[in-house]
């Protein structure tokens, strides 16, 4: 692009896997694909002294809250949706061809579904040329949007559309103009992994698999390597269709350790916000470890029981206000209670419980030992590209309704990274199950010759 071209910034949601974008020129902006906590896109705004007259939408959103209708109403930009989905608000509905000016810009709405029936992508214009492209959840770095999260019934039909929804992007737009997808960044939205951060049509015609693979290939190759997605996707749909109500950002009340014991016993969900390694180290009976790093939201999501009570422990209050934040943009609003400090003074009439971290090494020296079972949490696609011989594969998502499947004895347990592990080591721990936390990277599983024979 050259100096005079619209700056495009980008908004990272890291822990969602997916960016929005600000396009501003000569003080007007616009806004493409906003997550539901957009005082971090006003304040953009305000950074570059540019009025948002503009929000636009690629879909219907399955992985996030959106926060495109209280960004337009807070701002008084136009709000721009695909038409052919039955949304409960005044819009802008936009179909192929149309035209959205702002300023000196000017986006062209391209019909691209395959992510969902109407989704659509934008073309930004400048002086005329075609500049950059803003594609949601269709063209990502190398990869498409997956195409099963409107239904099985509907995958087949979907896929085919997206690859012609690829191809016509690829013929259509120059070799040079830029991609800006919303997804692809670590979203389970995206059917395979996506790679690198910045792209071009040109590099897309060398990489993605809509446009170096023959229709029926991609089509089958896609199907194929579908993986369960978080089960918060079936409630995000519905709030991004009937309008998702202003973010509240508010500190949860504050809980004393008595009513927290009266909590757990009560069956409802707290969690520790606390390192991985610190709750092993020690936490109140009861309490479940989801680590505050950057999956923590797409785990607590995927295991939540929708609309159950909710309260956080953490170390600080800073701690339970990024929580907040994150669990706001799926939509698990207010969560009902929080208490910070030293957790030998949460304990209240309770107990503390602990278990062992380990790694791969200390496992491959335990594995003969008759009283131990090695549980790998990872996903079956994964499991399926390669395992350590003899464990047990219960995907974490699975772990909650079929932990009577662990058989007894000394429990290990580890997935990619150590993350996931963690979370299913509370499950365990809570369970009353002696549990050991293989806190470790797969990778040297791998190097200590662990692994299976691939194949």
């Amino acid at each position: 692009m050259s100096t005079t071209d619209p700056d495009i910034a980008i908004i990272e949601t890291s822990s969602l896997g997916d960016r929005s974008y600000l396009i501003s020129k000569d003080g007007v902006a616009v806004v493409i694909d906003p997550q539901r906590d957009t005082d971090r896109v006003q304040a953009l705004a305000a950074e570059k002294n540019a009025t948002i007259t503009r929000v636009l939408e690629t879909h219907i959103h399955n992985d996030y809250v959106t926060g495109g209708l209280e960004l337009a109403r807070s701002t008084g930009a136009q709000y721009v949706v695909p038409d052919g989905d039955p949304v409960d608000y005044e819009r802008r509905a936009v179909v192929d061809g149309d035209v959205i000016d702002a300023g000196r810009m000017s986006f062209q709405v391209m019909h691209t579904p395959g992510h969902t029936h109407h989704h659509v992508s934008y073309v930004l214009r400048h002086g005329g040329e075609p500049i950059a492209i803003f594609t949601g959840g269709s063209m990502l770095y190398g990869s498409t949007g997956r195409t099963d999260l409107l239904g099985a019934e509907h995958t087949d039909e979907l896929t085919h559309a997206q690859f012609h929804s690829v191809r016509r992007i690829a013929a259509e737009l120059p070799s040079g103009a830029e991609v800006y997808p919303t997804h692809g960044f670590g979203s389970f939205c995206s059917a395979t992994p996506t790679s690198g951060d910045s792209s071009t049509i040109g590099e897309q015609q060398q990489s993605n698999p809509a446009l170096t693979q023959n229709e029926q290939s991609y089509v089958d190759e896609l199907i194929a390597g579908l993986s369960a997605y978080p089960a918060y996707y079936a409630h995000m749909g519905v709030i991004n269709t009937e309008g998702p109500a202003p973010i509240d950002l508010s500190m949860p009340e504050p809980v004393d350790p008595d009513e927290l014991r009266r909590r757990i016993d009560a069956g409802e969900w707290v969690v520790d916000l606390r390192a991985r390694t610190a709750f092993a180290a020690g936490h109140v009976d009861g309490t479940l470890s989801f680590e505050l790093s950057t999956t923590f939201v797409t785990y607590l999501g995927w295991l939540y029981q929708w609309g159950a009570p909710l309260t956080l422990i953490g170390d600080n209050s800073d701690q339970i206000a990024q929580a907040t934040r994150e669990l706001a943009r799926i939509g698990i609003d207010s969560p009902s209670g929080s208490i910070v400090g030293e957790i030998d003074s949460l304990v209240g009439d309770g107990e503390l419980r602990s278990y062992r971290v380990s790694d791969f090494a200390e496992l491959a020296a335990t594995t003969s030992q008759s009283d131990v079972v090695v549980l790998d949490t990872r996903q079956e696609s994964e499991y399926a590209d390669g395992h350590i011989p003899g464990v047990l594969n219960i995907p974490l998502h699975e772990l909650p309704h079929r932990l009577a499947d662990v058989p007894a004895g000394q429990v290990w347990v580890h997935c990619a990274s150590g993350y996931r592990s963690s979370i299913a080591a509370s499950l365990l721990d809570r369970a009353d199950r002696t549990v050991v936390l293989v806190d470790d990277d797969y990778d040297h599983a791998v190097e200590l010759g662990l692994e299976g024979p691939r194949g």
